[in-house]
């Protein structure tokens, strides 16, 4: 499924994005850490914390969906997301995600049950089981201390590559696009020369998928 949104469009619905700095508010709080470093010295830092953390002492899941055929009937593939996010105001291209601790995950869930329940809503794909689960890691620790789980789900599909419906929460506006994992990084590069913000998280996989084949390949300088 092709993309229909455009970076550019974002302006004719996006007039002005409205910087507003306070302490005050519902879902992140501002903290200011007082600690002694290595040398003894006192320092101070500031970082932005979560306020809904829930008892899993997880914040969010990534989800990333392995499509295969079980014939070799196409190449294995994955789906990404372009999303609106106000803090940088651009369209972010990024894996699946679904956030544990607004509300998402149901009180007797897992974080594995979560992502491939997520990855229905947001895509339409059902995941056949969970292939791998990270440990709970970190992805900005200078400047707050949200964490997450990555989870990796595996789809199989017959001989043809099917694009379910999603189904996305009210207020969600998400575009899905199925890419080859093997051309995944050219087309995030695509993505970034036309405006659009790739997330961290997806860039770092297929830059290491990418270069996994140049090594396995010998084209590895």
């Amino acid at each position: 499924m092709q993309s229909t949104s455009t970076a550019a469009g974002i302006s004719a619905w996006v007039r002005k994005a409205l910087t507003q700095y306070y302490l005050p508010a519902r879902w992140i709080t501002l903290k200011k850490i007082n600690y002694t470093d290595q040398d003894g010295r006192q320092r101070i830092w500031e970082c932005a914390e979560r306020k809904t953390r829930s008892k899993s002492g997880i914040d969010a899941v990534a989800v990333l969906a392995i499509l295969r055929s079980r014939t070799n009937a196409f190449p294995l593939s994955t789906v990404v997301i372009e999303q609106y996010r106000p803090p940088i105001n651009k369209i972010v291209i990024g894996k699946a995600t679904c956030s544990i601790s607004s509300g998402l995950i149901d009180a007797e869930e897992t974080a594995e049950e979560a992502a491939i329940r997520e990855l229905e809503e947001e895509t339409g794909y059902k995941a056949e089981k969970v292939s791998e689960s990270s440990p709970i890691i970190v992805s900005d620790p200078g400047m707050t201390n949200a964490n997450m789980k990555l989870v990796v789900v595996s789809v199989p599909m017959g001989d043809q590559l099917e694009t379910p419906d999603s189904r996305p929460d009210e207020g969600e506006h998400i575009v899905k696009r199925i890419v080859p994992l093997h051309g995944l990084n050219a087309v995030l590069k695509e993505y970034d020369e036309k405006g659009y913000a790739v997330d961290a998280r997806l860039s770092h996989f297929a830059a290491g998928y990418d270069m996994a084949q140049r090594i396995r390949d010998g084209a590895f300088p």
